[in-house]
This record gives C-alpha cells, structure tokens and sequence, in this order.
C-alpha cells in the first residue's frame, strides 16, 4: 500500500487527498490515512493541513530506494517466526536458513530500485495511468504517456 500511495503522489504535480487516494487504490480510508502520515515521516511525502491541503510526493523522495520504504513498514524481521509457537523441527531445520536468504536477497535487489524509477522509467502505459484523475502529471511523464499510448493504439 505504502508504495502504491508513493506512486501516484509522484505522478501528480497536485497536492492529493487522502480521500482522492483511498478512492483511486481502493482503500479504506483510515489505512491510508496512517500510511500517509508514516510515509510523511520517513520523508517519501510532504503533507500540509486545512482547506487547500494534501499530500505531495517529498522533493528529495525519488532518490530513497524501495527497500528503505518496505523496511520502514515490514521492519528486518523473519518472513516465518519459528519460535512463536516454538517449532519442534528448528533444531535440524534448513528452511529458516533459506528463508533467510531469500529475504536478503529480496532486499537487495529492492536497494537498487529507486522511488523515481517507479514513474520515471519507460514502463508502458503505467505512467499515463498513474495520472489518471489527479492533475497535471510530474515533468517528464508527458512524453512517455504519449510514446505509452501510441504503442497501445499501435497494438489494437
């Protein structure tokens, strides 16, 4: 949800609602609301209060990488706990081990994404749809929206 919320605050030059947010992902409001204000936290969005307010994508956000965002929200926990309850096979198990692994190399991978590459890559249409109802699109997007919709007209 995080990412999603990151995602289509980047691709608006408009402040967003929480309400706008929660509408566009489907959300219930109170979870986006606290993912927002998380999110405000770790420095991904700026937020400001009253009337003309909202929710915008921080300035320096595009360059945080996914893994910062899903380890602030996920935390560097195993994926399984085998203590609670306390797994009788721990003792000669390999799986914790492995999950391990995988996990570290999960994260990994996500320290090479940045935020900015979510919506500024040339990824098809996602950019474009990113747009959808919220305003103006960020610098940049304008030209893959169109290269992103000439490939989908080329197509049909």
């Amino acid at each position: 949800m995080a990412l999603r919320i990151a995602m289509l605050t980047a691709a608006s030059r408009t402040r967003t609602t929480v309400d706008d947010l929660a509408d566009r992902l489907a959300l219930p409001r109170s979870h986006v609301a606290k993912v927002v204000q998380r999110l405000q936290r770790l420095g991904v969005l700026v937020t400001v209060r009253g009337r003309a307010g909202g929710t915008a994508f921080a300035p320096d956000a595009a360059k945080m990488t996914v893994a910062q965002v899903v380890r602030a929200f996920e935390g560097d926990g195993e994926v399984v706990s085998c203590e609670q309850p306390a797994c009788p096979l721990r003792a000669g198990c390999r799986l914790r081990v492995e999950l391990r692994r995988a996990q570290a190399a999960f994260l990994a991978a996500l320290d090479g994404v940045r935020l900015g590459d979510l919506v500024d890559a040339d990824t098809g249409p996602l950019p474009a749809l990113l747009t959808i109802g919220l305003g103006e699109p960020s610098p940049g997007l304008d030209r893959r929206a169109e290269v992103s919709q000439a490939r989908l007209d080329s197509s049909a």
